[in-house]
């Protein structure tokens, strides 16, 4: 009879792999070694280094302030600083350039023309600049504008050492116009980074706010001290290198800036988009309140108490940012403004019942409490009338206009001061402020899509 075929012993059962083996060949048999080696003692692996060779990645969470969540995206702390850094030298520039002129020639008068000068010319010159930064891109046009901007800050130094004429400080003056909008630059790349997140978009217009405040609240401190403790000249030039640094260090950010948009021949001004004039009028409005309430209050009480007025606005600023804002921001730009018309009247009420200085600067902080929360929110509707590729344009406008009034403010808070006395004089910017709530109360606005 045949023999039966042997048999096979049957290989034992393998091991349930985990899914952190590793299958190898040694000897001619199959092992499975695990992918981390124990730790000396025979101990096992830490849970974490285990779960990352497991291919698990550890989630950290996000901050639960909106403010450094808003700082942790990529590349927005290293163009903040450039901002920031920029942006201090416009609270200096033109203090600084009053100090200086006044003090070589004697006029104050003479330095106030030549700043308002340049205030003009800037507002001619800042919506090209803008057009051009949203057609070719931050870099390109940011960079060269900065060095002709500080080319006619030192031609003004060199001016005023050597005695040119006046004409001349004019002109140098007027040079520096060309400074583009940092503060619209910054806006204009968060608006990029988080486009459709109107969360972090409202983050963030409350923290460029805070920021502008805080600039133009140090900056003139700044500027004083510099040409005080040094020599007439230090503002301007310690302005002017700030200035072109900080924009070197923003534009080297290339990966957070906003595409260039090519203009097309059908492409229209933000000054025609539904319910831009209306806003601009706002603005306008807007920085007439500003432009009266410095002028009366430095002849009232000096330009110190001005800076509490700053600091109350930039706390608003910031707590505005922290919380969730209403959906309907037309409505809520009224209620920002009628906020304002109301705590404008404030300092009215205390420079007209009392002498006593605590209590007017009680009130201008307070005052200050609803201009950042207004800039907010109208800088937030700007941004959506303004048309795709166009934003820099249309902040830019909306600064220009917001000039145009402080410049408007201070002439007629400077005749009330001079014809009616200062308590009388805090009566315009209360005025400015419900002349804003009259025009976005209106009806114009109420047609725009939230």
């Amino acid at each position: 009879m045949p023999k039966p075929p042997a048999t096979r012993p049957r290989p034992a059962a393998l091991p349930a792999l985990s899914p952190t083996a590793l299958l190898a060949v040694t000897g001619g048999q199959l092992v499975a070694a695990p992918r981390t080696a124990p730790e000396p003692g025979g101990r096992a692996a830490p849970k974490d280094v285990r779960r990352r060779a497991a291919g698990q990645r550890t989630v950290r969470r996000a901050p639960a302030n909106p403010y450094l969540r808003l700082l942790a995206t990529p590349g927005a702390r290293a163009f903040t600083a450039g901002n920031l850094i920029a942006r201090l030298p416009m609270g200096m520039l033109g203090v600084s350039a009053i100090i200086m002129i006044a003090g070589s020639r004697g006029s104050y008068a003479l330095a106030g023309a030549v700043t308002a000068t340049g205030l003009a010319a800037t507002a001619v010159v800042a919506p090209f600049t803008a057009r051009l930064v949203d057609r070719f891109g931050q870099a390109r046009i940011a960079v060269p504008a900065t060095a002709l901007a500080v080319l006619g800050s030192l031609a003004l130094v060199l001016c005023v050492h050597y005695d040119a004429p006046a004409w001349t400080l004019f002109a140098a003056y007027a040079a520096t116009a060309t400074t583009p909008n940092t503060g619209g630059m910054s806006r204009a790349r968060w608006a990029h980074l988080h486009r459709g997140d109107q969360a972090a978009l409202h983050t963030a217009n409350s923290f460029e706010q805070a920021a502008d405040e805080l600039c133009f609240m140090l900056g003139p401190v700044v500027a004083a001290t510099l040409c005080g403790a040094l020599f007439p000249e230090a503002g301007t030039l310690v302005g002017a290198f700030l200035l072109m640094t900080g924009v070197l260090v923003f534009a080297a950010q290339r990966t957070t800036e906003p595409p260039p948009t090519p203009r097309n021949r059908t492409a229209v001004s933000p000054l025609r988009a539904p319910g831009m004039p209306a806003l601009l009028a706002v603005f306008l409005a807007t920085g007439a309140v500003f432009g009266a309430l410095e002028v009366v209050s430095i002849a009232h009480a000096g330009g110190a108490i001005l800076a509490l007025q700053a600091a109350g606005s930039c706390a608003a600023g910031l707590l505005y940012g922290s919380l969730r804002p209403a959906r309907n921001v037309h409505r809520r730009l009224l209620f920002c403004l009628a906020a304002m018309t109301a705590l404008m009247s404030l300092p009215l009420l205390a420079a007209s019942s009392t002498a006593s200085l605590p209590v007017l600067a009680l009130c201008l902080l307070l005052a200050g409490a609803a201009t950042a929360p207004t800039m907010v929110t109208g800088m937030t509707l700007v941004q959506r009338a303004t048309p795709p590729g166009q934003l820099n344009e249309g902040m830019t406008l909306s600064v220009t206009a917001l000039l145009g009034g402080v410049a408007a403010g201070a002439a007629g808070g400077g005749w009330l001061v001079e014809h009616t006395g200062t308590v009388s004089g805090y009566a315009a910017p209360m005025g400015a402020a419900a002349l804003a709530l009259s025009v976005a109360a209106a009806g114009t606005l109420r047609s725009r899509p939230e």
